[in-house]
C-alpha cells in the first residue's frame, strides 16, 4: 500500500531548522521522482515505529536554500536532526528494514 505523503514546496529556513529542538527528520525530494515514490511507504513504515519525531518532507531542486545548505544532491535524501543538529544522513532508501536501522543509529535512544 503506498503511502500519499506529498513534498510541500514550502520550506522553513536553514536558521529556523537549526533552531528546532526535539527529534525531527527531513526528507528532501519531489512527488514526480520514482525513487521519492518508491521510497515512501518504507520511510512511512520505519517512522511509524518513532511516533515523537518530527517528519517533513520537503520539495527540493534547483534554487531551494534548504536543501542546498544541506548539500542534498540525491534524491530522496533523508536528514536526522536531534535539536537543529544533523545525526545521521540517508539517500535513496529502499526498504522498511534500512530505515529502521538508519533511525536506530541516528536518534537517541527512547
Amino acid at each position: 500500500m503506498a503511502s500519499e505523503l506529498s513534498y510541500s514546496p514550502e520550506a522553513p529556513s536553514r536558521a529556523d531548522v537549526d533552531t528546532w529542538s526535539g527529534v525531527t527528520v527531513l526528507q528532501f525530494g519531489t512527488d514526480w521522482c520514482g525513487h521519492c515514490r518508491a521510497a515512501q511507504t518504507p520511510v512511512t513504515e520505519a517512522l511509524a515505529r518513532h511516533p515523537g519525531v518530527r517528519h517533513c518532507l520537503i520539495e527540493d531542486g534547483a534554487g531551494r536554500p534548504l536543501g542546498r545548505s544541506f548539500g542534498v544532491k540525491l534524491w530522496p535524501t533523508l536528514i536526522a536532526l536531534v535539536n537543529g543538529q544533523e545525526t545521521g544522513r540517508l539517500v535513496r532508501p529502499t526498504d522498511t528494514e534500512t530505515v529502521s536501522q538508519w533511525l536506530a543509529q541516528a536518534l537517541p535512544p527512547a
